[in-house]
């Protein structure tokens, strides 16, 4: 009899200036159990934009992925629109923000934030 075995990807890809970066916040913060949750809402100039928050919980069914001692969190709704995606952190004359760089969106708008499937 064969098993079956199942594999699960990880939702997302982490780069070293994002760990970087979730780490100064958590200083920051003095709270070392917070995990950044990277979700998908509707909306948007491309139909689907991209959410980032600092949650303690982790639901049954989110996905986590561990990248240098922070956590990634991603609820169920959101892991197939973000499986495959890197999360970079960029600093720039616009501004600083975390950027998602996703291989499942077939468009995004000029805003970086924004996409569509």
């Amino acid at each position: 009899m064969s098993e079956v075995v199942s594999f699960t990807p990880a939702p997302v890809q982490v780069t070293e200036s994002a760990v970087a970066k979730v780490k100064s916040l958590l200083e920051e913060e003095g709270n070392f159990d917070l995990k950044l949750r990277v979700f998908v809402t509707g909306g948007g100039c491309s139909g689907f934009s991209y959410g980032f928050t600092f949650d303690e919980l982790v639901a049954e069914d989110d996905a986590v992925t561990e990248v240098e001692g922070i956590q990634v969190v991603v609820d169920a709704m959101s892991y197939p629109y973000l499986v495959g995606a890197n999360i970079d952190y960029e600093q720039g004359l616009s501004g600083s923000r975390f950027v998602v760089q996703n291989p499942n969106a077939t468009s995004t708008c000029g805003c970086g934030s924004s996409f569509s499937i």
